[in-house]
């Protein structure tokens, strides 16, 4: 798909995050001096054609009281990754979920989880959880717990690219 001149003022517009308005799509549209119907067609035709991956909701995991956050990884039998992570990626407390080649010798892991909880024990709680799910495919594991924030932001255009 090619993305004209229009394309990639929503882009910019949107690179941010969407206004938190009742309205963000009608919001952009007057920013853009366009129709909301124009916005929205145009950003569902960009994520059906895999230009935008996704609209969602990025929370700050700190101000909802998440403050202890750990990436487990885990090392699972190929043959059974696939599904596996999707089960792990379906539990409330995980973030996201995804699939990694390994990295041998050193680095035996290849499904990653991210879980959120509000002290560290609880992360440990629902780490167990997710051993339980993946059971004897699942031949090592840790987690990675996070010790600093880095600001988020979504992908940014070039300007006149």
């Amino acid at each position: 798909m090619n993305i004209d001149a229009t394309d990639r003022r929503i882009l910019q517009a949107t690179a941010g995050g969407l206004p938190l308005t009742p309205h963000p799509f009608a919001e952009i549209a007057r920013w853009l001096d366009l129709t909301e119907a124009e916005v929205m067609d145009r950003m569902a035709r960009m994520q059906a054609a895999g230009v935008i991956r996704r609209i969602a909701l990025a929370p700050n995991h700190y101000a909802l009281g998440m403050v202890a956050n750990g990436m487990s990884v885990w090392d699972v039998a190929d043959d059974r990754a696939a599904g596996l992570g999707a089960q792990v990626g379906a539990l409330p407390f995980v973030s996201h979920c995804y699939l990694r080649p390994r990295s041998l010798p050193d680095w035996p892991y290849n499904l990653f989880a991210m879980i959120h909880g509000t002290s560290r024990p609880e992360v440990e709680t629902k780490r167990g959880q997710i051993a339980r799910l993946l059971g004897p495919a699942c031949r090592a594991q840790d987690i990675l717990y996070s010790t600093r924030i880095l600001k988020k932001t979504g992908m940014r255009l070039a300007e006149g690219g």
